[in-house]
């Protein structure tokens, strides 16, 4: 090592020299054989400069110097006196800033780093970190620094504080070294901690907010060898700050919360220049209690240039707080600032310590989990403080829910119509827990909304007469609040009943009284408050409508809670001691969230199988399902709540069932009983739950990056903008680019949750006109049904197969020649169920076909949006074919339009429903059917971003749809293959998500199938019973042989042809080629 002359000769030669010769002395310190020695040098080296004078000079002429950090001047003093350290140009020298950090360090109790496992961010020379260990002794202390020769040069300070000057080690009062207790580390801020799976108690950072101008700084290489400016820029951390110079400390935030504790503390050293609001906020809006431990000022640099933050407030409302000198008491702008340091006046800003804690760490962890997952770019839009701590307790959680949602799945799984399973249970499980209902997810069907429920209910029973609670009427349709038909007019035509609604005061007495006048056969009403928490206003309800044969359905939206301790409720204690009788079922609508006022789900519990099974049919045809979103929601408040609860070790109260004369009660509709019996309704059955769903039109596809990122931005967002949820004019957009279709300021535009409960709307309208609705050979089978349960007049299309099974104009011509006031239904461009595409042409002829009659026409392009072989097509232009039309048209003819974008858009989760209306008399008869469920404002955001994205043409997310629309291709070449070598004749298909094909070589044949309890059979024997396949019996014949639903030849309305749909999960595709291939091997001579 030679002699001290010796070594300051090399140091003085240059700062890199100067290094290299330290270096060489760690070398030694680090091996136990010469460290000693190496310790009496710097000893030695030390005493060459006594003086601070003589210190400053080494450090200029010999480019380091050696000084002693006197302890005892901060409150809170306790230990050695002071801590000897070194530092060298290429780093960070100890200040202002770094000092105050530490009397803030000192404010804290002594418990505060005792035993704990600590990380120091920017340790520079290691000083606070080595003066942690001394004083407080935690377990372990890591000191990390981006800077390479930072982290050696702590690593001597580390030695020379951990051995005397005689090279002896100091020991602790629990007989450790701080060479047992601190480690440096070179480190991007925590990435050492992350890499090494280091969980830390506590965080420490003092970090200065410089603004750089050379963003890509931290994408050079980091060496010991580069230049020393670049090391000392490194050391101030000048890289990759916002323009608030607080981008890094953020990033040091986010990185904490994965590798802090869930108990841990964040302290860290906040300069004042952006607003102490600013500071406090950025630990905030991230989940973090705050605490400010301490504050004091310091005299800004004179060579900081702050001529950035002046720009920054002369292009934005904010202004930067500094102070005239240390006096100065009031806040001056970086604008003011600059000028009078420029005057040679002295300016200050604010140093702050804050100590922050996360709020719900588990919770935090997963949001920021899912975030640097590939969604780093929506952090900006996450904001956690809450003032109220209830909304805090009721939106991270979700927040975390929705974030492991969509991290863990590729796609949203199918649900059942009447709800999720899980979601149901957890309502039962409520129910039993807080009131001691026992209820099971067979008694609750779930629906968008309440008022959807409610109506759906009085359409599945149609009474003649129904007396609603006025405060529940608001939604039901006009004609049946306008309606003064009470007897039953004996007609006998079924689109001519009139379903009457009767208003009526929810108290208890006054409603009874109407009912017993009126004798209705539906009853709708709430529980007035003073009366909902005693069972006795329900009671004597249930018995007078029990006594006359009538239907309740009870409201109890009003008075229920989603609470840990949820107010009395005479209803729920009622149903804890006694059965709910036949006739009566409760509806709740799920409002009272404390962030989302107007995201609504709403339920129906009844004990009544045939109930049960009728309202999920009833929901699925006229609403397809509940947004699963809606359910996620509401579905981890009940799961929150739930966790709170220990399980009920009381046994179960043995419920009493209402004795009492049997009374003949309305039944469903007829109508309704014939459409739901003869319905192909998606398959549900409980004791297979392996089903493969070739049979629904929803996307089980990956959904892309980008849909996600929009899901979870939509609901991180606080206080949205009116702007930035108006869809409207993003929908204009979208269907004048996608269909050529344009609007004017007279155009009516309506949302809804999915474009099913839209078309329903549209049905009644061409009821209330006295219409007859056309539908093509070849519709979606639903549509077609749930026209028939709305008792719509019906009017086949026949379609052939050399064309397509589409529309043209002389079959058209035919139809509509015998029909009065038509209404034609289109599924395009993409026609579903065929995924055959009408090109511009043909869509033209149509149309000019049914302006010759004067029709009304209705195209649904829900199922378009993903051609896949589209050569023939071309793209529409309704406005082309419109404008040839318009002197020529029948005055009644008019197209509307409407669709979704949960295809097109790949958006899983998100249900959203558009209908766009060029017609006046039609819109304003719409709007008598108010009842229906709009979209969430989350929804809308989500929907709107995601359409910008595709008018920008944003690469990552289109990118995410052709490849899907690539992999459609495929499914369909794959699927056309397997059916034809199975003996199915195939109708190719080029767009959307299903096909056509007739079983041929399995018509006539015999095969056994095996007995379920429903069919007589037992779980225990393998009865069987013989079936002689067809077109129709097909579908049941291949659910039983193996588990895959696809619709029959009854559901496309194609004589002899069955439908498939193909976006299913990628193992679930293979299981159905699977399934299909079973099957033609179960047939004997299918081949």
């Amino acid at each position: 090592m030679g002699s001290v002359d010796e070594f300051l000769k090399e140091c003085s030669k240059s700062g890199d020299a100067a290094y290299g010769a330290f270096r060489s002395v760690l070398e030694r310190l680090e091996d136990p054989n010469t460290r000693v020695q190496a310790r009496i040098f710097l000893s030695d080296l030390q005493k060459r400069f006594p003086s601070k004078d003589d210190s400053l000079q080494c450090f200029h002429t010999h480019h380091f110097r050696i000084e002693d950090i006197y302890l005892d001047q901060f409150q809170g003093y306790r230990g050695r006196k002071k801590l000897t350290t070194m530092v060298i140009p290429s780093i960070f020298v100890p200040e202002d800033w770094s000092f105050t950090f530490y009397e803030g360090l000192n404010r804290h109790p002594d418990s505060i780093f005792k035993d704990k496992t600590v990380a120091e961010l920017g340790c520079g020379n290691g000083w606070i970190s080595i003066a942690i260990a001394e004083k407080w002794l935690p377990s372990k202390v890591y000191g990390l620094d981006i800077n390479p020769r930072a982290v050696k040069v702590s690593w001597i300070n580390l030695y020379l504080n951990a051995l005397d000057e005689k090279g002896q080690p100091v020991y602790d009062e629990e007989k450790k070294t701080l060479l047992d207790r601190v480690e440096f580390h070179e480190s991007d801020l925590l990435s050492y901690c992350k890499d090494n799976g280091i969980q830390l108690e506590r965080i420490v950072g003092c970090i200065p907010q410089i603004l750089n101008p050379n963003p890509d700084a931290m994408s050079k290489m980091i060496t010991e060898n580069a230049s020393e400016e670049f090391l000392y820029s490194l050391s101030n951390y000048c890289a990759l700050q916002d323009q608030f110079g607080l981008g890094l400390i953020a990033r040091a935030v986010e990185e904490g919360i994965a590798v802090i504790k869930p108990s841990g503390i964040l302290i860290f050293n906040m300069g004042g220049r952006p607003g102490q609001a600013v500071c406090k906020r950025l630990f905030e809006r991230r989940g973090f209690c705050v605490n400010k431990i301490w504050q004091t000022k310091v005299i800004q640099a004179a060579d900081t240039d702050i001529s950035a933050l002046v720009e920054i407030e002369k292009n934005s409302p904010h202004r930067f707080e500094f102070f005239m000198g240390l006096s100065g008491d009031q806040p001056i702008c970086a604008r003011t600032a600059w000028a009078y340091g420029k005057a040679g006046g002295s300016i200050s800003h604010a140093l702050s310590v804050y100590s922050c804690q996360l709020r719900q760490p588990n919770q935090v962890k997963t949001i920021f989990e899912f975030l640097k997952n590939g969604f780093h770019d929506i952090s900006s839009s996450l904001d956690l403080y809450f003032e109220d701590d209830s909304v805090a307790d009721e939106k991270i959680p979700f927040l975390a829910y929705l974030a492991r949602i969509l991290k863990e799945n590729s796609f949203f799984p199918y649900e059942p119509p009447a709800g999720s399973k899980l979601f149901r249970n957890l309502i039962a499980g409520f129910m039993k827990t807080y009131h001691h209902v026992p209820l099971n997810a067979d008694n609750i069907v779930v629906f968008p909304s309440r008022a959807v429920a409610i109506e759906n209910a009085l359409r599945l029973f149609s009474p003649r007469l129904a007396v609603v609670d006025e405060h529940l009427t608001r939604h039901l349709p006009r004609p049946w609040l306008t309606s003064l038909v009470i007897e039953n007019t004996g007609n006998d035509n079924p689109s001519q009943d009139i379903l009457t609604v009767i208003e009526a005061p929810r108290q208890s007495d006054l409603m009874i009284e109407v009912i017993k006048k009126l004798k209705p056969q539906v009853v709708v009403t709430g529980i007035a408050h003073f009366e909902a928490v005693t069972s006795s206003a329900f009671e004597h309800l249930l018995s007078i409508t029990r006594e006359i044969g009538c239907r309740l359905f009870l409201d109890i939206s009003d008075n229920f809670e989603l609470s840990s301790l949820p107010g009395s409720s005479g209803v729920l204690k009622y149903l804890a001691g006694t059965r709910l009788p036949s006739h009566a079922a409760i509806i709740c609508g799920l409002v009272k969230n404390r962030v989302y006022s107007d995201l609504e789900a709403a339920f129906i519990i009844s004990e009544e199988e045939a109930i049960f099974k009728a309202l999920s049919k009833t929901v699925e045809l006229l609403e397809g399902i509940t947004a699963p979103i809606n359910q996620y929601y509401y579905g981890c408040l009940f799961h929150e709540l739930l966790s709170f609860q220990l399980a009920d070790r009381r046994p179960s109260v043995k419920r009493e069932s209402q004795k009492c004369d049997s009374v003949e009660m309305i039944g469903f509709a007829s109508s309704a009983i014939s459409v739901l019996n003869n319905s192909e309704l998606s398959i549900n059955e409980a004791e297979n739950t392996a089903l493969i769903h070739m049979d629904v039109d929803q996307s089980f596809l990956p959904i892309p990056s980008a849909v996600k990122a929009a899901i979870f931005e939509s609901f991180a967002r606080q206080n949205m903008a009116d702007s930035e949820i108006d869809v409207t004019s993003s929908i204009k957009h979208f269907i004048k680019r996608n269909y050529g279709f344009s609007t004017d300021s007279s155009t009516e535009f309506v949302f809804a949750d999915s474009s099913l409960a839209l078309f329903n709307k549209v049905v009644l309208c061409c009821i209330q006109e006295g219409g007859t609705l056309c539908f093509p050979a070849g519709s979606n089978g639903n549509y077609v049904s749930a026209a028939k349960f709305l008792k719509a007049n019906i009017a086949n299309i026949p379609t052939k197969c050399e064309d397509g099974f589409k529309l043209t104009e002389k079959i058209l011509s035919e139809v509509l020649n015998t029909v009065n006031k038509p209404w034609v239904y289109i599924s395009g461009p993409t026609v579903n169920p065929t995924g055959l595409l009408y090109n511009n042409k043909e869509i033209g002829n149509v149309l000019s076909t049914c302006a010759k009659f004067g029709a009304r026409v209705v195209i649904d392009t829900s199922f378009s949006g993903l051609e896949f072989d589209s050569e023939s097509w071309g793209g529409w232009d309704l406005d082309g074919s419109l404008s040839k039309l318009s002197c020529s048209a029948n005055p009644s003819f008019g197209v509307s339009l409407f669709g979704g974008l949960s295809l097109k858009m790949l958006t899983g989760a998100l249900k959203f429903g558009f209908l766009v209306l060029n017609q006046t008399p039609l819109v304003d008869t719409f709007h008598n059917f108010p009842g229906f469920s709009k979209p969430h404002s989350t929804v809308k955001y989500a929907i709107k971003k995601l359409l910008g994205l595709g008018e920008q043409k944003s690469g990552y997310f289109l990118d995410g749809v052709a490849e899907q629309i690539r992999n459609l291709r495929s499914r369909s070449k794959r699927l056309k293959e397997t059916l034809e070598n199975c003996g199915w004749d195939v109708l190719e298909s080029c767009a959307g998500v299903s096909m056509v094909a007739k079983p041929s070589a399995y018509l006539n044949k015999i095969v056994k199938l095996k007995k379920s309890p429903k069919d007589g059979g037992s779980t225990e024997n393998d009865a069987t019973y013989e079936v002689k396949l067809d077109d129709i019996n097909i579908r049941e014949a291949i659910f039983k042989s193996t588990g895959l639903c696809i619709n029959s030849s009854s559901w496309t309305g194609i004589p002899g042809y069955c439908r498939f749909t193909i976006a299913l999960e990628e193992s679930e595709f293979e299981r159905a080629l699977d399934c299909i291939i079973k099957f033609k091997e179960s047939v004997p001579g299918s081949l």
